[in-house]
């Protein structure tokens, strides 16, 4: 083999190397994403029971203020 296959050899080994490393780091960025997209549905949907709650809340204490307000009639 000439030193210029050698050389052509190693320079594909050194990009070879660069790519697995960029494959790795984007992996390790999506998997960070999907992390922190699960801890933002998971929020999502406790805030919207906790809405769900409060809403509930609202119109049972409205009913209770017609129930009063009917009494006092």
């Amino acid at each position: 083999m000439s030193e210029n296959s050698s050389e052509l050899i190693n320079e594909y080994k050194d990009q070879i190397r660069i790519l697995r490393q960029e494959v790795a780091e984007l992996q390790d960025a999506g998997k960070s994403k999907d992390s922190a997209n699960k801890r933002c549905l998971q929020k999502l949907e406790h805030t919207n029971e906790d809405l769900e709650k409060a809403n509930k809340k609202i119109k049972e204490l409205e009913n209770k203020l017609n129930k009063v307000e009917d009494t006092d009639d």
